[in-house]
């Protein structure tokens, strides 16, 4: 399906849904195919050519990854292999299994190629992500792709306890990951995004790198795009100082001024408006440290990926490009960049 018939096609029925419903039907056909290894051979024809990029010691097909929040419990990595990610990120992944917030949590804004979410970490929880990871591993139906887990603090945790309740959560899925990820910067978890001032970003991040070295694994951090210039220094000096092998920029943003007031909602923008703020983030951090960047925010088309990686990424991220362009996406960056 080339990128014009998923715009002519596909797209106006999924778009003639709620925009959570047509989420859940994307994914519970991806996460069908994923269990019919038959099923999984027609995804392929999506497939970019080789592309191989080397970063915090592991090797990604390609560059071009899925974004957490579009699995958020693994249930299709299989499908996303197939499609020809180079990577693929699950989660976000709490320690407690909670529902998120009330519905609709989910808006889309076509002219602006956007969307608003305010999802609130709605997933199955820790123990029974792990116990399906652990089943498709025992299976032989693991992608031969990095799997990354990102990780987020439980509703119910005060903010106080939030280094315990990322620790719970990291002991049982580690195993399972090739890099893990710690959530601090989604704008719909209350007090969420104060882990990343100094001190509980420092208390958080000591605690998982002392239980990371029996078994190290890259441990990565996602970051708001809302934060100040000197907020940001603060923050990669501590997981410099911290032994953090990565930083993802950025999360969505609180910034709305691209959406009309009359149809703004409550919640974190992502999409095409997300995509200057964004590169400038990961602009500012090749600048200001040495970590390597996933980018995440306003990829979309081959000139917005290319604006990343020459601002400093090493890899990619797309979510909300994707729902908008469809799997023709994915080909069109890796040949193109």
């Amino acid at each position: 399906m080339k990128g014009n018939a998923y715009k002519r096609l596909v797209r106006p029925i999924l778009f003639s849904l709620d925009a959570e419903t047509a989420h859940h039907l994307a994914l519970g056909c991806f996460r069908v195919a994923s269990s019919l290894p038959f099923a999984l051979h027609p995804l392929r024809r999506f497939q970019p050519p080789p592309k191989p990029r080397t970063v915090f010691g592991l090797t990604f097909p390609n560059p071009i990854g899925l974004a957490a929040g579009f699995d958020k419990n693994g249930v299709a990595l299989p499908a996303w292999a197939a499609l020809g990610f180079g990577f693929v990120e699950i989660g976000t992944v709490t320690a407690r299994a909670q529902p998120g917030n009330p519905r609709p949590r989910i808006f889309r804004y076509p002219p602006q190629e956007a969307l608003i979410n305010r999802l609130g970490f709605n997933n199955d929880g820790a123990e029974v992500v792990a116990a399906r990871l652990r089943i498709l591993r025992a299976n032989g139906g693991w992608p031969g792709i990095p799997v990354g887990i990102n990780l987020g603090k439980s509703k119910i945790t005060a903010i106080d306890d939030a280094a315990d309740d990322y620790l719970f959560s990291f002991r049982l899925l580690r195993e399972f990951a090739d890099y893990l990820v710690l959530n601090i910067s989604s704008p719909n978890t209350p007090g969420l995004r104060t882990l990343q001032e100094h001190t509980a970003l420092e208390h958080l991040l000591s605690v998982i790198q002392k239980e990371s070295q029996s078994a190290p694994k890259p441990i990565l951090v996602k970051i708001a795009p809302d934060l100040s210039p000197s907020d940001l220094e603060q923050v990669l000096a501590t997981c410099q100082e911290n032994g953090i092998a990565g930083i993802i920029a950025t999360n969505t943003t609180l910034d709305h001024s691209a959406i009309p007031k009359a149809l703004d909602q409550n919640g974190g923008l992502s999409g095409r408006p997300l995509r200057e703020k964004s590169t400038e983030f990961v602009r500012a951090i090749a600048s200001h440290s040495h970590l390597p960047v996933i980018a995440s925010g306003g990829i979309s088309d081959a000139e917005s990926a290319r604006e990343k990686l020459e601002a400093g990424a090493q890899l990619l991220q797309v979510y909300t490009g994707y729902v908008y362009r469809g799997p023709g996406l994915l080909r069109e960056l890796v040949e193109k960049l």
